[in-house]
């Protein structure tokens, strides 16, 4: 395996594959950056399609990046032929950031066979490499069919 390889290919691809299908965050920016059993992490850049009046990342991107990070680490340990979707999540908003990018990493709590509880803590990484946790992330996710 080469330095560029990820540890996990195959669940790096399934991951990589589901996220490509994704409009909004395809349209925003997001990119995958880990990809563990039970543990996954996404960066979204700053960019004016995600601030708020303030010119801040706006609260509905910093959520959409915890929730997709959440569903994906649930995702690594879903049988083949099932996805995740969530049923509800809860987030605390701990500080405002402009510019940098956000980077949220989510990881799987416990999972079930039908029930999974998945965290995802979000950081906002500055032009210098600092990082300062912006927000938490609880949410509840079920398996269905993957969609043909």
């Amino acid at each position: 395996m080469s330095a560029d390889s990820p540890p996990y290919p195959l669940l790096w691809e399934r991951i990589a594959t589901s996220l490509a299908g994704q409009g909004m965050s395809q349209a925003l920016g997001v990119r995958l950056l880990r990809v563990e059993p039970g543990c996954v992490e996404l960066a979204l850049p700053y960019s004016d399609k995600v601030t708020q009046q303030q010119l801040g990342f706006h609260g509905g991107a910093t959520g959409m990046l915890a929730d997709i990070a959440g569903g994906y680490a649930a995702l690594t340990l879903a049988p083949l032929g099932l996805e995740v979707t969530t049923v509800e999540y809860k987030i605390n908003f701990l500080a405002a950031f402009k510019d940098g990018q956000l980077r949220a990493t989510g990881k799987v709590v416990r999972a079930g066979k039908r029930i999974t509880v998945a965290s995802a803590e979000v950081l906002h990484v500055d032009a210098k490499g600092h990082t300062s946790l912006c927000a938490l992330m609880q949410q509840t996710l079920t398996t269905v069919p993957a969609s043909a």
